[in-house]
This record gives C-alpha cells, sequence and structure tokens, in this order.
C-alpha cells in the first residue's frame, strides 16, 4: 500500500460526502476534512493504531474518519451510528472510494458497550468538546441549522488518547 503524505489524505478526504440535512437533536456536525486528517495521520503515523488494525469508529456520521482510516490501510473499519441517513451516505462514500475493508452498523452507541466486541485495536470518533487533556486542536464548525447566525466557528478541541496496554 502506498503511504500517504497528509497532504494526500486531506485532498482525498475533502471527497467524502457530508450530510445533506444535519440533525439537530443528534448533533450531527461534520468533521472536517482538516481536522479528520490530522486526527488520522497523528494517530497513524505516532502510534501506528491504524494500519492493520481492527477500528470502531464511533458516531460515524457520513464516515470520514473510516474513509480515512481504510486509506491509511486499516484492516477493517467498522462505523456505528445510530441515524440511516448518515449510514447511507457513508456507505455510497465507501463505495465511491471502492473501499472494501469498511462495514457499518446502525445502533444507538449509547447502548453499545455491552454488546461490542472486545476486539476493536483502535477506538476513534469525532473530537470531544469540553475537555482539558492532550493536544489541542482548532475545530471549523460549519454552519450546519437554519438558527446558526454565523457562517463559521472555531471551536478548540482536544485530540485525547487512551491505551490499555
Amino acid at each position: 500500500m502506498k503511504k500517504l503524505k497528509l497532504k494526500e489524505l486531506e485532498s482525498n478526504l475533502q471527497q467524502v460526502d457530508d450530510f445533506e440535512n444535519p440533525k439537530l437533536l443528534l448533533e450531527q456536525y461534520p468533521t472536517r476534512p482538516h481536522i479528520a486528517a490530522c486526527m488520522l495521520y497523528t494517530i497513524h503515523n505516532t502510534f501506528g493504531d491504524i494500519e492493520n488494525k481492527t477500528v470502531a469508529d464511533l458516531g460515524c456520521g457520513c464516515g470520514v474518519l473510516s474513509v480515512g482510516s481504510a486509506m491509511l490501510g486499516a484492516g477493517l473499519c467498522i462505523g456505528f451510528d445510530i441515524d440511516a441517513d448518515a449510514l447511507e451516505v457513508f456507505s455510497k462514500n465507501a463505495e465511491e472510494f471502492e473501499l472494501t475493508n469498511i462495514d457499518l452498523v446502525q445502533c444507538n452507541v449509547c447502548s453499545l458497550s455491552d454488546r461490542m466486541p472486545k476486539t476493536f485495536d483502535t477506538v476513534i470518533m469525532n473530537p470531544p468538546f469540553g475537555t482539558k487533556h492532550n493536544k489541542e486542536l482548532r475545530y471549523d464548525l460549519p454552519a450546519s441549522f437554519k438558527f446558526h447566525k454565523k457562517k463559521s466557528v472555531d471551536i478548540e478541541v482536544d485530540f485525547i488518547r487512551f491505551s490499555c496496554r
């Protein structure tokens, strides 16, 4: 597999389709290609936690983190989300990139802990908001809903890595 550079990964992720009608109650904010690429590139190159690994993408939405993980050589990436509409976009994204190392599961991630297989090497998810640990990143949050008054807002988020090894 060809090793992707950060700019190549970001360029590829710019082609990933996003929410057409994000759902406010599900807080469906897209992970922008730049932040997704930076997150995944760090996880892959600094920690070696993607290539040939089994990756779970919790609250995967339209699949930008799963698609990026698959591009970086994940053995298998499984996206979990409650929203069938988001998973439909996710599925189209995987097909468009001809990725065969991706699967998806529709479920409520909050009730998944007892049923989730314990065989994932890496678990990824959108940047958590409101924490104060590890590497700080800027998350460009675009206006997604009618009540948003600004075109976009930069929010400080933290990149957190937990290890059970």
